[in-house]
C-alpha cells in the first residue's frame, strides 16, 4: 500500500518533469537506480542512443514512479542523481529550486548557448574543455566523453557534447564559460555571448532576451550572420540582470518573475481589489506586492494618471529592508523610490516626500501622523485621497488599538460617508486600493471555530478585503524539523534556596502572604499588584518590599534561564544602584532612607558572599542551558555552513546568552560567531538597540560574520533574515502568529525547529495549544474562501458597521474624558514618598509626545543625574541625564535638551495619579489620563530665561 509520502514525493517528481529532462544524464542516473530491472534498464539506454537523453528520461522517469515502489525508492533516486553528477535535478527534487528569477535568467542561457551554438563550435575544444573542468563545469566522465568524442569525431563534435553539458552546471555556469572563453584566447566567441571587453565578473546580460526573442524566431540564423550583423542584433538590452543583490542605489533587477502560487494569490489585487494576501513566511509575500506596485503604477500610467503607493511597516528595520531588497530594485528608474521612519530626518517633510515620489516605504505611525494633521487642519499633512494604493506589511496587527487599525477606520469611515454621497448624487472622496500581506492572521481569543472564523473575518473588514487569498505551496513548502528538549529539575539548587530565604524574609517583614510559587508568572503579577496598590495607598513599607521581591523573582528567572552568575550580576547592580539614589551627585548631603530600605540593603549585603560563590560553581547551572549548549554544538559539528537564530524571551537574556557563547572557548572551537539583536523601544531597564544597530547586526548575520543570533521577539515578524539551518525557541512560545513566523526563519534545506523548555515558562504546553490554534486557523481560512461571495459581502458590511459604531463611541467617551479631567484638578505626587510634586496645571507637552514641566517651582524639587543608557541624539533634543526625587531618590523621568533648553521631562509611571481627591489606581503611561495639556511656548520660555540672564549680568 503507497503511503502519503510516496503520494508526495510522486507529485513532486511530476512536477518537475520538465526540468528533469533537461537536467539528468540517463546513463550516469541508471548505473546508480538498483530497483530498475536490468532489462528495462538496457530498454532506456537504447532510447537515449537512438533518440537522446531528454526523450530517454520521459522513460526513466516513468520507471521511477511505477508502483508498487519498493522501501526508500524515493531516497535511492535523489542519491542516483547526487552520485552521477545531476546536482541541480537533485535539487529541485529535495524541494530547494532556485529562485525564480535566477530560474528565468538560467533558461535564457541555455537558450542563448543553443542559439549561438555554430558558432561556439569553432573553439579550441580540448583547451576550453580543460578549463571547463577545472572550474566544476564538468565532471570527470563529461570530461572524459567529450576527450573521446573529440578525438574520434573531431572538435566540432566534440565542442557540441560540451555544450549540452555546461547547460547542467552549477548555479554562475554562464558568467564562469564567458571567463574561459576570455581567458583562451576566445575573443570574438567571448564577446559574441556578450562579455564585455572590460570583463569584471559583473555579468551583464541585457542582451539576452531581445536576441533570444528576435532570433530563435525571425530574426537571421547565426550560422547566416556576420560579426557585425551579430553585434547589431545583440544590441538592445531589453532586460537587465545583476547576480551581486542589488543595494540600494545599485543597478535595478530583472522584470520580476512569480512562481505559479505567487500569481494565483496576486490575482485578484491585479483586477484592482482589495485583498489579504496569507502566505507562509519565507514565501515571498513581499515579493508578490512589489509585482502589484508595479503592475498598478504601469496601468495608472497608461491611463494617463499618476499612482501614489504607500508600503507600511510596524518596525523601523523593516522600512530598509523593503526599500534596498526589494521595492527600490524593482522599480527604478522607471518610478520614484523612498523610505522614511521615525529615525529618519525625512519624516518632517513627509508630505513633500509623498508628492515628490511615486513609492513610500514607511512605518505606519509616521503616515497616521501626517493623516491626523490634514484632518486636523494644523497643516498641509496628507490625505488617504492622495494615495491609490497602500500595501500594509504583517496586516493581522490591524486591531483594536493598533495603529494600522486607526488608519483603515478613517478608510472606512469614508467608504461609509461615500456610500450616503452616492445617494446625495455628489462626487465621492477616492480611496486607495488596500493590499494586506501576513503568515498568519491567527485566531484571536477564540476557542471555538465560530470565534476564529469571525476574528478572521473582523481583520478582513478592517481592511476592506474582498477576499483572502492563500494558497498551499506545494513543492515549495519548506517544513522545519521539530523537537521539544524537556529539562529535568536541578537535584540541587542553593543558589535558588538563598533568594527564596531572602524572598520569605521579606515577606515577613511586609507581612505579606504570596498565593503561588515563587518566581511563577502567577507570582510576578501578584507582587505588581501589591505594588500598585501600597502606592495608591502611600503604603511605602509594602511598596518598597514589593519592588524588591520583583527583582528577586525577576533573579529566579535568570537563575533557571541563563548562568547563575549572570542573576547574580543582576540583583548586584540593582542594589548598587538604589545605594547610589540614596546619595546627591555631588554628596554633600545623604537622601533619606526609611528602615524597611536599610533592611532589605542589609538583607542583600549579608547573603551577597554566598551567592557570589554559589553563582561561581557550575555544578548546580539549570538543565535548560544544557540542553542548549549540547544543541548549537551539535548543529554546528553537525552540518557544513551552519546559520541559526535563538529566540529568547527577554532582552537581558539575549545578551547574557550571547556573552556566554563568546566567552566559552567550545562554541568557537567549531566556529560559532554569535551576536545579540534586542528592540529599540526604551521601556526596558536595559538599554535599547537603536535601529543602526539592529540593521549592522543583521547586515553581519547575513554575510556570514555573524552565524548565530540571539534575539528578542524584535526578529520573529517580517525581517528578512538569511535562510537558516536551525531555529530554537528557549523558554519562549507566545501565541500561534509568533509560532508560524519563528518557524518560518529556518528556511536553508534541512533545517529544525527546537523548543527549549525553562523552568515556570509552561512552554511545552502553550506549544501544544498553539499548534491547535493554527489547525483552528487554517480550517477557519478554508471555511471563509468557501462563503459565497454574496454571503462574505454581507458579514463583511456588518462587522464594518459595528467597527464604525464603535469608533464613534469611543470618540465620544474620549471627548467627555477630555471635559471631565480638568489639569488644576490633576495632581502628582512621589510614588515613592508621597511627596506632592506638582498639578496638571504645571505640565506642557513637546511635539505631542513629551510632558515637561519648566515652572521654577519644580526645578527645586529634584536632582539630576547621569544616565548612558538614555544618551539619544534625536532632531531637535536630546537626553543625556535621568531627574530624580530629592528627598527619596525616586526617579521621576529625564532631562530633555530642547533647542537649547532644559526641560524635565515626566514619566508618568513615576507617579502616583490622584483627580479629585481619589487616587487613579492604574496610569502607567501618558495615554491612559485623557488630559490634552498645551503645547510647550518655547518663545516665551527662551525669553524668560533670556531675561533672567540679562538681569544676572547686570548684577
Amino acid at each position: 500500500m503507497a503511503s502519503d509520502d510516496d503520494d508526495v514525493n510522486e507529485r513532486l517528481i511530476e512536477v518537475y518533469w520538465q526540468r528533469l529532462r533537461e537536467l539528468i544524464v540517463v546513463d550516469r542516473v541508471l548505473d546508480h537506480l538498483e530497483f530498475i530491472e536490468y532489462d528495462q534498464k538496457e530498454q532506456i539506454r537504447q532510447k537515449a542512443r537512438t533518440d537522446g537523453d531528454i526523450a530517454a528520461t520521459n522513460l526513466l522517469i516513468s520507471a521511477v514512479i511505477k508502483k508498487p515502489h519498493t522501501l526508500g525508492w524515493f531516497t535511492a533516486f535523489v542519491d542516483a542523481l547526487k552520485h552521477s553528477g545531476c546536482y541541480a535535478a537533485a535539487e529541485y527534487m529535495q524541494v530547494n529550486p532556485p529562485r525564480p528569477e535566477v530560474e528565468a535568467e538560467n533558461d535564457t542561457c541555455v537558450k542563448l548557448i543553443q542559439l549561438l551554438s555554430p558558432s561556439l563550435v569553432e573553439m579550441q575544444t580540448k583547451e576550453v574543455c580543460l578549463h571547463c573542468f577545472s572550474k566544476g563545469l564538468l565532471t570527470q566522465e563529461d570530461s572524459d566523453v567529450i576527450e573521446t568524442i573529440t578525438t574520434n569525431e573531431g572538435p566540432w563534435s566534440g565542442a557540441r557534447k560540451l555544450l549540452r553539458c555546461i547547460v547542467r552546471g552549477p548555479p554562475g555556469w554562464f558568467s564562469t564559460f564567458l571567463d574561459i572563453l576570455r581567458k583562451t584566447g576566445h575573443k570574438d566567441l567571448y564577446e559574441l555571448t556578450g562579455g564585455p571587453s572590460d570583463f569584471d565578473n559583473k555579468v551583464c546580460f541585457a542582451f539576452l532576451t531581445a536576441a533570444v526573442r528576435k532570433h530563435s524566431n525571425t530574426g537571421p540564423k547565426p550560422q547566416t550572420m556576420t560579426s557585425t550583423t551579430r553585434k547589431f542584433c545583440l544590441s538592445e538590452p531589453l532586460l537587465c540582470i545583476t547576480y551581486p543583490e542589488a543595494a540600494a542605489g545599485g543597478p535595478e533587477k530583472a522584470d520580476i518573475v512569480l512562481r505559479d502560487y505567487q500569481k494565483d494569490v496576486a490575482r485578484p489585487a491585479l483586477e484592482g481589489e482589495n485583498i489579504i494576501i496569507c502566505l507562509p513566511t519565507g514565501s515571498g509575500k513581499t515579493r508578490v506586492a512589489v509585482y502589484i506596485t508595479k503592475k498598478h503604477l504601469d496601468r495608472r500610467r497608461a491611463e494617463g494618471c499618476s499612482g501614489k503607493v504607500v508600503v507600511l511597516v510596524n518596525k523601523v528595520p523593516l522600512v530598509e529592508q523593503h526599500y534596498s531588497a526589494e521595492f527600490l530594485p524593482f522599480l527604478k528608474p522607471s518610478y520614484k523610490v523612498e523610505r522614511v521612519s521615525g529615525d529618519c530626518q525625512l519624516k518632517i517633510s513627509f508630505t513633500e516626500i509623498v508628492k515628490n515620489n511615486d513609492v513610500i516605504i514607511c512605518t505606519a505611525q509616521i503616515l497616521e501622523n501626517f493623516l491626523e494633521r490634514s484632518n486636523n487642519g494644523e497643516d498641509e499633512g496628507v490625505k488617504l485621497s492622495d494615495l491609490t494604493l497602500i500595501v500594509i506589511d504583517e496586516c493581522h496587527h490591524t486591531q483594536k488599538g493598533e495603529v494600522y487599525n486607526h488608519i483603515m477606520m478613517r478608510y472606512l469611515m469614508q467608504k461609509h460617508k461615500n456610500r450616503r454621497l452616492k445617494k446625495e448624487q455628489k462626487k465621492p472622496v477616492p480611496l486607495p486600493q488596500i493590499l494586506g500581506l501576513t503568515a498568519s492572521p491567527g485566531v484571536g481569543a477564540a476557542t471555538i471555530m465560530k470565534k476564529a472564523e469571525d476574528h478572521i473575518l473582523r481583520i478582513c473588514a478592517n481592511l476592506d478585503a474582498s477576499k483572502i487569498m492563500t494558497r498551499s505551496l506545494g513543492e515549495h513548502k519548506r517544513e522545519p524539523r521539530k523537537v521539544v528538549q524537556t529539562v529535568e529539575d536541578r537535584k540541587e539548587d542553593p543558589f535558588g534556596d538563598v533568594i527564596k530565604n531572602i524572598m520569605n524574609a521579606i515577606h515577613t517583614h511586609a507581612e505579606l502572604s504570596p498565593t503561588s510559587d515563587l518566581g511563577s508568572q502567577n507570582y510576578e503579577q501578584w507582587v505588581v499588584q501589591k505594588e500598585r496598590i501600597a502606592a495608591t495607598e502611600e503604603n511605602q513599607k509594602v511598596r518598597v518590599c514589593a519592588e524588591h521581591l520583583r527583582q528577586y523573582s525577576e533573579g529566579l528567572n535568570l537563575s533557571n534561564t541563563i548562568r547563575m552568575r549572570d542573576a547574580f550580576s543582576f540583583l548586584n547592580k540593582y542594589y548598587d544602584e538604589e545605594i547610589k539614589k540614596k546619595a546627591t551627585p555631588d554628596d554633600e548631603q545623604d537622601i533619606q532612607i526609611t528602615d524597611t530600605e536599610r533592611f532589605l540593603f542589609n538583607l542583600f549585603k549579608e547573603k551577597k558572599e554566598e551567592l557570589q560563590k554559589l553563582a561561581d560553581n557550575p555544578q548546580y547551572e539549570n538543565d535548560s542551558l544544557t540542553k542548549l549548549r549540547s544543541k548549537v554544538l551539535h548543529e554546528f559539528s553537525s552540518r557544513e555552513a551552519a546559520r541559526g537564530i535563538i529566540f529568547t524571551k527577554t532582552r537581558r537574556s539575549a545578551i547574557a546568552l550571547s556573552q556566554w557563547i563568546q566567552e566559552n572557548p567550545k562554541f568557537a572551537d567549531i566556529g560559532v560567531k554569535a551576536s545579540h539583536m534586542i528592540g529599540g523601544g526604551d521601556q526596558s531597564v536595559v538599554k535599547p538597540m537603536t535601529a543602526a544597530e539592529q540593521r549592522d547586526v543583521l547586515t553581519k548575520f547575513r554575510d556570514g560574520d555573524v552565524n548565530l543570533l540571539i534575539a528578542t521577539t524584535v526578529a520573529e515578524e517580517g525581517l528578512d533574515i538569511a535562510a537558516c539551518n536551525f531555529v530554537i525557541r528557549y523558554g519562549l512560545v507566545t501565541n500561534e502568529i509568533a509560532m508560524i513566523q519563528a518557524q518560518g526563519r529556518g528556511r536553508a534545506e534541512d533545517s529544525s525547529y527546537t523548543l527549549v523548555e525553562v523552568k515556570n515558562s509552561g512552554v511545552a504546553e502553550k506549544e501544544c495549544v498553539n499548534e491547535y490554534r493554527i489547525n483552528m486557523m487554517n480550517k477557519a481560512i478554508d471555511k471563509i474562501r468557501a462563503l459565497d461571495q454574496a454571503d462574505y459581502d454581507k458579514r463583511i458590511f456588518e462587522f464594518q458597521i459595528q467597527a464604525i459604531m464603535e469608533e464613534k463611541v469611543r470618540m465620544i467617551k474620549k471627548k467627555q474624558k477630555h471635559m471631565q479631567y480638568e489639569k488644576c484638578e490633576v495632581k502628582f505626587s512621589c510614588r515613592s514618598c508621597s511627596r506632592h510634586v506638582c498639578t496638571g496645571e504645571d505640565i506642557q507637552i513637546i511635539e505631542n509626545m513629551h510632558r515637561v514641566n519648566v515652572t521654577p517651582e519644580f526645578s527645586q524639587l529634584f536632582i539630576q543625574r547621569e544616565n548612558t543608557t538614555l544618551q539619544e541624539r534625536l532632531l531637535d533634543y536630546e537626553t543625556n541625564y535621568f531627574i530624580a526625587c530629592k528627598d527619596c531618590g525616586q526617579r521621576w523621568g529625564s532631562m530633555m535638551l530642547y533647542k537649547g533648553i532644559d526641560c524635565p521631562c515626566l514619566h508618568v509611571k513615576n507617579f502616583v495619579v490622584t483627580f479629585n481627591g481619589k487616587k487613579i489606581s492604574k496610569c502607567t503611561k501618558w495615554s491612559e489620563l485623557a488630559i490634552k495639556f498645551p503645547a510647550f511656548d518655547y518663545a516665551e520660555h527662551a525669553s524668560r530665561l533670556a531675561d533672567n540672564s540679562d538681569d544676572e549680568d547686570t548684577d
